[in-house]
């Protein structure tokens, strides 16, 4: 088994790469995805990395055109960082450590956590937030998703005070505002998830004008797969260049129906002709966690803290992350034996 690349190597080199992209985008890009391959040692890397050179030997990819786009608008810094804590502190030694940490512990441990803060009682709850994220730290979790309706300005707090991690924070359009923005602007562990409204294309370019990095989310329910699947709605956001075009199914969307749009969701990616990358939240969050350790093992707490499951509901302060720790309700909601 080849030895793990020490960080200080694996920062010199994608600095060193992000400065090729520049001028050559295609070629820097593989020469990136071949190097991560030849020196992965983990599931997960390989599994990604392996997909994603096949990928990019199609010549015609709109990928392409997204990377190009993301290198000439994003801030460089915040590439770097933000892949860095997602590509190595993540899924590479995170995800060795939560290995560890299920076969010691006897339990499940995602790789990703979701959120949905009451930025209303933000202040009186902020230290349990900050418990959780160290804890979930030490198990190796380092990407959290934030979910901050009418001020997610308050979470970033949390972004700053966790410099190794990586953030996700789900917002609505009406959220950018200027003060907002010159907030965001420095943090660059963060990319914003902007819901899909009428307003969103104003705000992508006015993140675009920030050198933000950005994604777009669309909430989704029965009456709505026929402009998923037909791709209408890749095809009108593309042109704004998300990283990401997040799908998240209403909490009453049939099951049948969310099987139906994660289908499409990973074939658009197979099909490489928009230029964005779709991800089902909740089919393509179990995915990577599966393939980092076998078990799927999906972790949302909702407003109140109480823990909320896709298939499954939890009741009891032992599940609620202001009456409990993290780890106690790890170990109470996905022993090892199931998740």
């Amino acid at each position: 088994m080849k030895n793990r690349i020490p960080r200080l190597i694996v920062e010199a080199i994608v600095k060193k790469t992000l400065k090729s992209i520049e001028h050559s985008p295609e070629r820097g890009v593989r020469n990136l995805v071949d190097m991560a391959l030849q020196f992965s040692d983990g599931r997960f890397q390989k599994n990604f990395f392996a997909s994603a050179q096949t990928m990019l030997q199609n010549e015609n990819s709109a990928y392409y055109k997204l990377i190009r786009n993301t290198i000439m608008y994003v801030d460089t810094e915040k590439i770097y960082t933000f892949g860095i804590n997602i590509g190595y502190n993540s899924c590479t030694a995170g995800a060795q450590r939560i290995r560890e940490n299920e076969k010691a512990l006897g339990c499940n441990i995602p790789w990703t956590v979701l959120i949905h803060i009451d930025t209303q009682q933000f202040e009186e709850r902020r230290q349990k937030y900050e418990d959780l994220i160290f804890e979930g730290e030490s198990l190796g979790i380092y990407t959290w998703m934030f979910f901050a309706s009418d001020w997610p300005r308050k979470t970033f707090s949390l972004v700053k005070n966790h410099p190794d991690s990586a953030f996700c924070v789900f917002c609505d359009t009406k959220d950018i505002t200027l003060t907002f923005l010159e907030e965001a602007t420095v943090l660059k562990n963060l990319m914003l998830v902007i819901r899909y409204d009428e307003n969103f294309a104003d705000v992508c370019n006015e993140l675009r004008a920030n050198k933000m990095l950005y994604s777009i989310w669309y909430q989704y329910g029965q009456k709505d797969t026929e402009i998923i699947i037909d791709g209408n709605l890749f095809d009108s956001v593309q042109e704004l260049f998300p990283i990401f075009t997040v799908l998240i199914p209403e909490n009453k969307c049939p099951r049948e129906v969310r099987r139906l749009i994660y289908s499409t969701v990973k074939q658009t990616r197979l099909d490489q002709s928009h230029s964005t990358i779709a991800w089902d939240l909740q089919g393509d969050n179990c995915l990577v966690d599966t393939i980092i350790s076998e078990d799927a093992c999906s972790v949302y707490f909702n407003k109140d803290g109480s823990l909320f499951g896709w298939e499954k509901a939890f009741e009891g302060g032992r599940y609620n992350l202001f009456k409990s720790s993290f780890t106690d309700i790890l170990l109470n909601a996905y022993p090892k034996t199931g998740c």
